[in-house]
């Protein structure tokens, strides 16, 4: 496996397991408070603030991923963000058209408290079907989540990449790869713009 390969399936290894804290790298036991833990543990719940409300949303998207294909549709709609458990998860509704048809998404966030990471669990309203979950978080504004998949009969790597590029505008990207993480291709571009509450 090259470098980069090992990197992403790295990457996909915290993703399932949680990043390990200093006092864990060094071998040593946890001694905070109970309160800090919880606060620490906590902390993320909140991650996704940011993006509660509606937004416009532009969305494309490469048919047939991986094949070779250069063929994008184009779908305009409205994303909808509502928190769940207090803020510790949130319902996402997309629905969308454009030329290609109709589009209803929605996706379930979980803040997991122990490895202080959101899995996203997507469905499509076409085949009402929950796929495994992304798994990741933020970081600087910019949040990466992974998994591994399948599409058609092949092992996939699958990278989805949300960039707050300001309050009232959210970039999201999802690539797949095929070999290990070497290349990535990109299959999902949204470009969302708040709505005036």
């Amino acid at each position: 496996m090259s470098k980069l390969g090992i990197g992403v399936a790295a990457m996909l290894c915290v993703a399932t397991q949680g990043y390990a804290s200093p006092a864990d790298a060094a071998g040593e036991s946890d001694a905070r408070p109970p309160a800090v833990t919880a606060a620490v543990l906590t902390a993320g719940e909140h991650d996704f603030d940011f993006e509660i409300g509606v937004w416009k949303t532009h969305l494309t998207r490469r048919i047939r991923p991986l094949t070779g294909s250069q063929t994008w549709v184009e779908y305009n709609g409205t994303t909808t963000v509502r928190p769940v458990w207090g803020g510790a998860a949130n319902l996402v509704e997309l629905v969308a058209d454009g030329p290609a048809g109709h589009f209803e998404g929605l996706s379930l966030r979980l803040y997991n408290p122990q490895t202080r990471q959101w899995g996203l669990n997507f469905s499509n309203r076409a085949d009402g079907q929950m796929v495994a979950p992304t798994i990741g978080g933020f970081r600087d504004g910019r949040g990466e989540f992974y998994q591994q998949d399948t599409l058609g009969g092949r092992a996939i790597f699958v990278r989805f990449v949300i960039t707050i590029r300001s309050k009232d505008a959210i970039h999201f990207e999802q690539a797949f790869s095929a070999d290990g993480g070497k290349t990535w291709e990109v299959n999902w571009i949204a470009d969302d713009t708040r709505t005036p509450s």
